[in-house]
């Protein structure tokens, strides 16, 4: 079982021709509305690739019995859930321009009871968006834990970063993620690697670069036709985990991930084209050979 902490929200995904100057505005090509959350969207792509799946997050009064709750149901996706009865779930206004840059706001809602809640111990867990105590929480109590420190990176101290490094098996950070977090730190990102068994750092269309024991390998990105890059992050994440808890070497995981986030962009929206394993494993096949471990 693959426990998940973090968000779930409501994504609202507009596209826009450029970002606007300060005190100006521009007005929006596309407004579309998702099932989102870094969390649940993890947990779904996990889940659907037929792994079992834990979510633990917070949600308001407007998501039980909503379609979002259905559709966890119909995933098989094993809740824990903080109910907050007087605050809605949380809500993420994505922007992306049409060069393929993104901008986003983020209202917690709901998830501000990460602040005051009490984490769980868990067996394996991956943390994502959440709650910078409580992911110390988190992971100070777990076995095994990985960390993802995604849109709220800007929320976490030194101390907060120091104290999940030292209790983290693996860390996942986009390139602009890993060096916000060295400097936060005050270390460089190769010393930043070398502190946990696994860091993978990935690079948009450069694919990622998988660090392990001070030695770094490059996995390339796959070409798809882009329509939106919202997503692609937890996609890698739910393809590298579900590979790693089947016994897959740190190399495969990576292209694992890789193939489930090309599915993800190229469709709008976090969930609306996750894959399953045997879907995921022709493409993987095509680009890096059959998935077998070694």
């Amino acid at each position: 079982m693959i426990s998940v902490v973090g968000h779930t929200a409501i994504d609202h995904i507009c596209t826009v021709p450029h970002f606007p100057e300060r005190h100006t505005s521009v007005y929006t090509l596309d407004h579309q509305i998702f099932f989102g959350g870094g969390a649940a969207n993890i947990a779904a792509g996990i889940a659907t690739l037929g792994e079992a799946c834990e979510l633990v997050s917070a949600v308001g009064s407007d998501f039980p019995g909503g379609a979002y709750d259905q559709r966890l149901d119909e995933l098989g996706i094993r809740r824990r859930f903080f109910e907050v009865p007087d605050r809605p779930t949380a809500t993420a206004f994505m922007f992306n321009d049409v060069g393929g840059d993104q901008i986003t706001y983020f209202d917690w809602g709901a998830s501000t009871v990460f602040a005051e809640a009490t984490a769980p111990a868990l067996e394996f867990v991956h943390m994502a968006t959440a709650d910078p105590s409580f992911n110390v929480q988190v992971a100070e109590r777990s076995e095994f834990a990985s960390f993802d420190p995604g849109q709220d990176i800007l929320k976490y101290t030194k101390e907060q970063f120091e104290a999940i490094l030292d209790n983290i098996n693996v860390l996942f950070a986009n390139r602009h993620e890993a060096r916000q977090m060295a400097e936060t730190i005050g270390t460089t990102v190769h010393d930043l690697a070398a502190r946990v068994d696994l860091a993978v750092f990935t690079m948009d269309s450069k694919g990622c670069m998988l660090c392990v024991d001070g030695e770094e390998k490059q996995v390339p990105a796959i070409r798809v036709e882009m329509a939106d890059p919202t997503g692609a992050g937890d996609a890698f994440r739910a393809g590298f985990l579900t590979a790693y808890t089947r016994g897959y070497d740190p190399v495969r995981c990576c292209t694992v991930g890789t193939t489930a986030a090309s599915f993800v962009v190229e469709k709008v929206g976090c969930q609306t084209n996750l894959p399953t394993w045997e879907r995921l494993a022709r493409r993987h096949e095509e680009h890096f050979g059959p998935i077998v471990k070694r």
